[in-house]
This record gives C-alpha cells, sequence and structure tokens, in this order.
C-alpha cells in the first residue's frame, strides 16, 4: 500500500466531513522550513490563508478585510499549519495535543477584536482534534504581515 492509499487519518476524515482537503504545505517565502521537529513537539512556521499558493485577501482586518472572513482565512491558516505537522509527523492522529497557537493579525489602528478573528483557528483545531485541540493562545495585531496577508497562524503541537 503507498501512503496514497493509505486510509486517511481520523482527523482528515474531520476535515472532509467539514468539507476541507488538507493541502499540501506551502512552500516557504523566505529562508526557513514549513515546520520542525523537536523532541516531542512540532513548531510550525507561520502559515497564511493560502489556497493553491495564493492569498484569499489582502489588507487590514477592520479595513480591507471584514472581521468574519478574518476568522475564516484564520480557519485556512490552521488548516496549513496541519498539513506542515502531518509533514513531519505522518499522521495527524499520533497529535496528542495542540499545546500554543499564536496569531497575528494585520489590524487597522482601531481594531481590537484580534481575539474574535484568532478563534477561526482555535474553533477548527477543536473541531478536529477535540480535547487535543485545546490549547493555550495569543491573538497579536500587527501593522503588516508578509505578502500583506489579514492573518498568519503559528502552532506547537505536541505527539505521540
Amino acid at each position: 500500500m503507498t501512503s496514497a492509499d493509505a486510509p486517511a487519518s481520523a482527523v482528515e476524515r474531520r476535515l472532509e466531513d467539514l468539507g476541507i482537503a488538507l493541502p499540501e504545505v506551502a512552500q516557504p517565502l523566505a529562508s526557513y522550513v514549513p515546520a520542525v521537529v523537536s523532541g516531542n513537539y512540532v513548531f510550525t512556521a507561520g502559515q497564511l490563508p493560502l489556497i493553491n499558493g495564493e492569498l484569499r485577501a489582502l489588507g487590514k482586518v477592520g479595513a480591507e478585510v471584514t472581521p468574519e472572513a478574518a476568522k475564516e482565512y484564520a480557519a485556512t491558516c490552521a488548516v496549513n499549519a496541519l498539513a506542515a505537522i502531518k509533514s513531519q509527523i505522518g499522521d495527524l492522529d499520533r497529535i496528542s495535543r495542540i499545546v500554543k497557537v499564536v496569531g497575528f493579525v494585520a489590524s487597522d489602528p482601531s481594531f481590537t477584536g484580534q481575539p474574535q478573528v484568532i478563534n477561526g483557528a482555535s474553533d477548527l483545531l477543536g473541531q478536529v482534534l477535540g480535547d487535543a485541540g485545546t490549547h493555550a493562545r495569543s491573538a497579536v495585531g500587527v501593522a503588516v504581515l508578509p505578502r500583506d496577508a489579514p492573518v498568519e497562524i503559528e502552532i506547537i503541537a505536541e505527539f505521540v
């Protein structure tokens, strides 16, 4: 049986139930790798809301991008982070817990809803990982993100 023929993990089946296909790992934009394993942890690089290599939106949340759309983009970032994690550990069912999520929101100066935007990533992780998706988190407003993306997510996952 090849890896392409291997049955999908329970996590991937839950993603499929939500209408989400796990993408290929996004190629780095600079001198880094998408994810690194240290001990029983996977640390992802910042993941943008890329679909097929293209950003879904550009600009600041609270100006060019609505908070509701940004919340969806944060979920896309989390899916991309799961792809990066899978590239390192082979099977998302090996995740024993999401330890930490760090979310960055390119924000209009008057926008203060960063936690609600990053809920898009947190909610998705809870849906597909159950209790293992419960995590500590930071949601940070920033002036600008790479390629003028509205959101970026980093994840630290523990695995067995």
